[in-house]
């Protein structure tokens, strides 16, 4: 299946028998064909686990499962959308930037404390993203969603990246993330981001940046 870029702001996909989508309610522009929308109670292919992890992080962003024979468009409030190609690892992304992904690919959910640490637990409350972040690993496709557009930055051993956190919108790969501090704990208080924090990802792989630090 995958998704086709229509234009910035809005996909296609082609929806065959025997294989489904998930998507973000109210995501749907429009369709053709004989397409069904079904909203979805087991929180897509992580089952009630992941659907947990979404509700503890208060990040209980409802999905739609579509099925049938048929084109569907999707977008969502005007935001930019990029898509992203897995083929076999996993994407880190946060749940309310998910647009739609291929039902071939597994939901998990992931504590941002298992690879940040402490660290990864003050990104979390300091910048307003959830202490989890939504998982999908293997092959398919998966639609993303920002403001400004989308940057992919790659990451290598040699040359780790720094990203605002609230820029953050996705990453893959074999990678470690870490909030740092460019300033005192004092001169932190009522920053956010920016100058403040800075999240730093090393490994193998990359991140992509959305081109705003405007919350979704």
């Amino acid at each position: 299946m995958g998704f086709r870029e229509i234009n910035p702001k809005m996909v296609e996909a082609t929806v065959t028998p025997g294989q489904r989508l998930f998507s973000q309610r109210g995501a749907m522009l429009a369709y053709r064909g004989e397409v069904s929308f079904t909203p979805n109670t087991a929180g897509g292919q992580g089952g009630v686990l992941s659907m947990i992890g979404r509700r503890v992080a208060d990040e209980d962003t409802p999905l739609m499962t579509v099925e049938g024979d048929g084109t569907v468009l999707f977008g969502h409030g005007g935001h930019h959308v990029h898509v992203i190609d897995l083929a076999g690892d996993t994407l880190y992304v946060e749940a309310d930037r998910l647009l739609a992904f291929e039902g071939t690919l597994q939901q998990g959910t992931m504590f941002l404390g298992a690879q940040g640490g402490v660290m990864g637990m003050v990104r979390g409350q300091v910048t307003g993203q959830g202490l989890f972040t939504t998982t999908l690993k293997g092959h398919g496709a998966v639609a993303v969603m920002a403001h400004g557009g989308v940057f992919e930055i790659p990451i290598t051993p040699q040359r780790p990246v720094h990203v605002d956190p609230q820029a953050y919108v996705a990453h893959h790969g074999d990678v470690r993330n870490k909030l740092s501090t460019a300033l005192g704990w004092r001169d932190m208080v009522g920053r956010g981001s920016g100058e403040a924090f800075q999240l730093e990802l090393s490994g193998n792989g990359a991140v992509y940046v959305q081109a705003s630090e405007e919350k979704l």
